[in-house]
C-alpha cells in the first residue's frame, strides 16, 4: 500500500491553538522528508480541540513548506460550501503548486446544532447535485468556469455504507474508515463498490484508500500509552458533546473513570492500530488483505509531538 497522512491539527491542552496548524506544517514538511504520498488537512468547524476550520488556506501553507508530497482535504465537507468557491479555492492551490493538489470531498455536518445552524445548514438534502456541479466546475465542463484555468485536480470522495456508491457511479476514488472497516459489511461495501464503479474521466479504476489511527512505537505497551489521548478525547466527546484538545498521559490517568468511560476508551482503541513495528506490519498485513486498498492513509494524533514523527517514520519503515 501507499503511505499517507491525515493531519487534523490537533489542539493540545494548555498551548495556543495556533500550534495546532504549525504543526501541521512541520509535519507535512517532516512527511516530505520521509518520502510519504500525500498529506491531507481536515475540515472542523468550532471544534476546541481541532484548529483547522479552512482546509484550502491551511494547504496554500503547506504547499508553500513543501515542494514534493502531494497536498489535499481530507476533506472539504461539501454541504457547507458553494461548489463554485471550492473549485475557485482548490484551482487557486493547482496554480501555486501544479500537479501536487487533490480535493477530498465529503458530505458531514457541523458538530452540534448551534454548529450547524451558525453554518447555514438546511433540512434539504442537495449533496449529490452540488456533486455534480462540482465535478463539472474542476473539470471545465460547467456553465461558468471556475478560475485560474488549471489542470483539473484530482477528486476523491469521503465516503461509508451508501456514499461508496456514488463514488461508484461517479467513477471517483473512494476514502473509507470508522466503524465499517471493523463492521461485518466491510467486503459488502468495497465490493460493491468496485463491482459498480464507472470509469471516468477522474478515475480508469477504482481506487480504495483506508483511513485509522495507526500509532508505532518501541514496542506495545508504549504505543498504546501514545494512542491513549485521542481515545480520550473521542470518549469525552460522547459524555461532554464538545471535542476537546489533547491531554497529557499523565493528566488523564489522574482524572476519574467511570465504567462507561473506560468501555469507550477501549473500544477506540480497539478501532485503532498501535504496537510496536512487528505488531503493526501484522495489523496493515491483516487490513490489506480483507480491504484490498491501493493506500492507507493514517490519521494518527498523539499529545507527545516528537513521539508523533518518530511513530510517522517507524510507519514509513513498517510500510515500505
Amino acid at each position: 500500500m501507499r503511505l499517507s497522512l491525515l493531519d487534523r491539527s490537533r489542539t493540545r491542552a494548555g498551548r495556543p491553538e495556533a500550534e495546532g496548524l504549525t504543526g501541521s506544517v512541520e509535519r507535512a514538511v517532516h512527511a516530505e522528508q520521509l518520502g510519504l504520498d500525500r498529506f491531507w488537512v481536515a475540515e472542523h468547524h468550532a471544534v476546541p480541540g481541532i484548529a483547522s476550520g479552512a482546509p484550502a488556506v491551511l494547504l496554500a501553507a503547506v504547499g508553500a513548506a513543501t515542494s514534493r508530497i502531494r497536498i489535499g482535504s481530507g476533506g472539504v465537507m461539501l454541504p457547507n460550501h458553494q461548489p463554485l468557491v471550492v473549485a475557485e479555492q482548490f484551482a487557486m492551490l493547482e496554480a501555486l503548486h501544479p500537479g501536487r493538489v487533490d480535493l477530498g470531498v465529503g458530505r458531514s455536518l457541523g458538530f452540534t446544532p448551534p454548529v450547524r445552524a451558525a453554518l447555514r445548514a438546511t433540512e434539504y438534502d442537495t449533496y449529490e447535485g452540488d456533486l455534480v456541479e462540482l465535478l463539472d466546475l474542476v473539470a471545465g465542463t460547467a456553465a461558468v468556469t471556475a478560475h485560474p484555468v488549471v489542470d483539473p485536480v484530482r477528486v476523491s470522495l469521503l465516503a461509508t455504507g451508501r456514499g461508496t456508491e456514488v463514488a461508484a457511479r461517479f467513477g471517483l476514488p473512494v476514502v473509507v474508515g470508522g466503524p465499517v472497516l471493523w463492521g461485518d459489511e466491510l467486503d459488502d461495501v468495497l465490493g460493491g463498490y468496485r463491482r459498480a464503479f464507472r470509469p471516468s474521466r477522474h478515475a480508469a479504476e477504482p481506487h480504495v484508500t483506508v483511513s485509522l489511527d495507526v500509532t508505532v512505537a518501541a514496542d506495545d505497551a508504549t504505543a498504546k500509552e501514545l494512542a491513549l489521548p485521542e481515545a480520550w478525547a473521542m470518549a469525552r466527546s460522547r459524555e461532554t458533546g464538545a471535542f476537546p484538545a489533547l491531554e497529557s498521559v499523565e493528566a488523564i490517568r489522574e482524572q476519574p473513570w467511570s465504567q462507561q468511560t473506560r468501555r469507550r476508551v477501549e473500544r477506540s482503541l480497539d478501532q485503532a492500530v498501535a504496537g510496536s513495528p512487528a505488531t503493526v506490519r501484522a495489523a496493515l498485513a491483516d487490513l490489506a488483505a480483507r480491504t484490498g486498498a491501493d493506500e492507507l492513509m493514517a490519521s494518527t494524533s498523539t499529545h507527545d509531538r516528537d513521539a508523533l514523527f518518530e511513530s510517522d517514520r517507524l510507519l514509513r519503515d513498517v510500510v515500505g
